[in-house]
């Protein structure tokens, strides 16, 4: 079974007066990329999570978001009162010195360098490390559950669509003699009609070679072996239980181009219907495993 690109997974935990929010969304991306998302004084995690996430994740955007919430109050920010002053200054010499000079406090202390957070040890900077690889590990396997409850569908619909094609594969196996056999009872009989009205006559060396050159330039079951085999290439990938969509993706590019080539060799009006059919499912195909990883 294989498994689809989107998912979702979190995971919270409080601890020392923290509350951690891990949250992983995955959307589909031919490649892996991560989008990672954290406060200032956590961004140091960023190459660590990038790792741990690509242990796990071999294709897909995994777009990662890290909420840290004090709970206890001990590690409110620092205001820099030095920093106030100096803004304090220089707007009462912009207003002109005056003593009634009003301030807003809040849209002073948005100003740069007002508030600045503690700073963390680094004793301090590896228990948050262990904290958040437990809470991205406990996410990831959420977001991993998740995937496989969509591959699962997936999974399902990829091969109702691959019995269809073999259900077709098989009806132009079964007409492929018949095309000839047909087109030589009709070159025989307007061959007749034409010698009825002439003096002419017509080997029987020429007309079984005319019919020869026909079987030859309309003969698809080459196409029809080939095809078959990628069938039983894309089943092997789903069944593999490692990821496959890349190869799902490169074997139906190979299944549509067999189609395509039955398509033009052969010029029966059944068989084209049936390969019409064949090249639709291919394309839901193509379509689908675009969400597997």
């Amino acid at each position: 079974m294989i498994l689809s690109m989107t998912g979702f997974g979190d995971a919270q935990r409080e601890d020392a007066g923290r509350a951690y929010h891990v949250e992983l969304r995955c959307v589909n991306n031919r490649y892996f990329k991560a989008s990672i998302s954290l406060p200032n004084e956590l961004l140091y995690l960023e190459a660590d999570i990038e790792r741990r996430l690509r242990q796990r994740i071999t294709r897909g955007s995994v777009h990662v978001r890290l909420f840290v919430r004090d709970t206890s109050g001990s590690a409110a920010p620092e205001i820099n009162a030095a920093v106030i002053a100096g803004y304090v200054q220089q707007l009462r010499q912009a207003a002109g010195g005056g003593a009634d000079l009003h301030i807003d406090l809040a849209a002073l202390a948005a100003l740069p360098g007002v508030i600045a957070s503690r700073e963390l040890d680094e004793r301090q900077r590896e228990e948050i490390r262990g904290i958040v690889e437990a809470l991205l590990d406990a996410a990831v396997e959420r977001l991993v559950a998740s995937r496989s409850a969509e591959g699962r569908v997936l999974t399902a619909d990829l091969r109702r669509h691959c019995a269809m094609i073999r259900e077709r594969l098989e009806l132009v196996r079964g007409r492929v003699p018949l095309v000839v056999q047909e087109y030589a009872q009709r070159l025989l009989t307007r061959v007749n009609e034409l010698l009825a009205t002439s003096s002419l006559q017509l080997s029987q060396e020429g007309l079984q070679r005319e019919v020869a050159l026909y079987a030859d330039r309309s003969d698809i079951s080459e196409e029809i072996s080939r095809l078959g085999g990628h069938l039983e290439a894309f089943d092997a990938a789903l069944g593999s239980g490692e990821p496959s969509g890349r190869r799902l993706d490169f074997v139906v590019q190979e299944m549509l181009r067999e189609a395509n080539t039955m398509g033009a060799k052969s010029g029966d009006p059944e068989i084209a219907r049936c390969i019409i059919d064949i090249k639709s499912a291919i394309d839901r195909l193509k379509e689908q495993v675009q969400n597997a990883e």
